[in-house]
């Protein structure tokens, strides 16, 4: 097994979801071969749920002796038993807190890196938690490592396909309201900085979707183009990034397209979502930019409709699990 510098943090996420079981299935497929990593949450929930041991340690680096032999937890115990399929607001101080305590393992250096098993929104809002997601809540808890390019900024990679969002969680109708030219140019910055640092890209491509259809078709369709996106696109040209748009975005996600570049930036969610789901519906990843913690998870949600039933597939979160370790290194080597 590859020796890491330090166990991944894997926060369990919703444990009324698909979290406890694709974290087993996940520690199945890498007990012998890595990354290494420690569950941060409900020992209890883990134990005996497929007949596999789990080991409760004291410090993330003991995960580096037991990972062979058993899924090793730092123990966090739930104040009352999840019942698969059936999220509740009494397990949301819990859920944030593994995220937390997740945050700070990796921000201290005793993680390499955390990754979330997915979690629900609605329980948490009923219990005051006020972010649109993970994204959000870690751009709120770590510090920018950049004063004029900061995070969070999400990508998505499936493949060789790599979309970075410039709004992520807002309703389609807000979309055009939001966007301006710093906001682009931030998301556009942040981006090329991972691929270099992130990814090891020396000299990134991106280009950029339009808003509307045709990308506007000269402002017929729209001015977003015109007042925004394209005013963004040479700002970002002037600061030395090599970058190319607006495109309409139904031509930019086949095979010959994505040869031309090594990551999109989207003006909204699901523009950049789709591409990725039809190109590998189990083995996406999503990935936040511009902290200086790594932070990887699946690109999933907590399945309540087949939690408990041990048919979820752990292909996204073992994907994840490998691309924070390969960021990781490549952020020390950087």
């Amino acid at each position: 097994m590859p020796v890491s510098p330090a166990p991944i943090a894997l926060s369990l996420g919703d444990p009324a979801g698909i979290g406890p079981e694709i974290v087993v299935a996940a520690w199945r497929a890498l007990r012998s071969v890595g990354p290494i990593f420690a569950v941060i949450g409900d020992a209890t929930t883990l134990t005996g749920l497929s007949g596999e041991r789990v080991q409760r340690i004291a410090k993330i680096g003991d995960a580096m002796a037991t990972f062979g032999d058993a899924v090793p937890v730092i123990d966090m115990p739930l104040t009352s038993p999840a019942l698969p399929g059936k999220p509740t607001s009494a397990a949301a101080s819990q859920i944030i807190a593994w995220i937390e305590t997740a945050a700070h393992l990796a921000s201290t250096g005793e993680a390499s890196a955390i990754v979330t098993a997915p979690i629900a929104k609605a329980p948490l809002y009923a219990a005051g938690f006020a972010f649109p997601g993970h994204t959000e809540f870690l751009g709120a808890l770590a510090a920018p490592g950049e004063a004029d390019a900061r995070g969070p900024v999400m990508m998505l990679v499936a493949q060789d396909l790599r979309v970075s969002l410039v709004t992520i969680h807002e309703p389609l109708a807000r979309v055009p309201s939001l966007l301006n030219v710093e906001l682009i140019v931030n998301a556009g910055l942040v981006t090329a900085r991972a691929l270099r640092s992130d990814f090891g890209i020396a000299d990134p491509r991106l280009v950029v979707t339009g808003l509307n259809p045709h990308a506007g078709e000269s402002g017929a369709m729209g001015r977003e183009e015109i007042d925004i996106i394209i005013p963004a696109v040479t700002a970002l040209q002037e600061l030395g990034i090599r970058v190319d748009g607006p495109h309409p975005s139904d031509s930019l996600f086949h095979a010959a397209a994505r040869a031309t570049y090594d990551a999109a930036l989207c003006m909204y969610h699901d523009q950049a979502l789709i591409p990725v789901k039809m190109l590998d519906f189990w083995g996406g990843v999503n990935v936040t930019l511009g902290l200086p913690i790594v932070r990887t998870s699946p690109d999933h949600g907590t399945g309540f409709d087949i939690a408990g039933r041990g048919c979820a597939r752990a292909d996204s979160l073992i994907a994840a699990l490998r691309m924070a370790a390969d960021i990781a290194a490549n952020r020390a080597i950087a």
